[in-house]
């Protein structure tokens, strides 16, 4: 079965979107031990550092996201970013890049890699 790419920056999104759903579940956790209040407290600590991780993570992609190249994908002709060498469509999952060397070859995230490159 063939490996689904995703556009890094809908990746980076799902992240921090993922961050916020375990903060909310850590914080959970904590209300089982209402008995002890150290316990709690460190669970609602660790619940809140993981929501403002992905606070943090949501506003560094967004300025990632304002240098990132816009393009219009020839499949489905929509505007999308490309972040590094190569990415795919954030619509239909076309393969997109901008470096005329890799035109034509199969899609693989290792070309955004420093050691590919040369």
């Amino acid at each position: 079965m063939a490996k689904k790419y995703s556009s890094k920056i809908n990746k980076i999104r799902t992240f921090a979107l993922s961050l916020i759903f375990v903060g909310f579940l850590v914080m959970y956790l904590g209300v089982f031990f209402r008995s002890s209040p150290l316990w709690m407290t460190v669970f609602m600590m660790l619940g809140l550092l993981c929501i403002v991780a992905s606070t943090g993570v949501y506003f560094w992609i967004g300025m990632l996201s304002t240098k990132a190249v816009q393009v219009v994908c020839p499949s489905c002709g929509k505007t999308t970013k490309i972040l590094g060498r190569v990415d795919m469509c954030m619509y239909c999952r076309e393969p997109l890049t901008l470096d005329k060397n890799l035109e034509g070859k199969d899609f693989d995230e290792k070309y955004n890699r420093k050691s590919v490159q040369k």
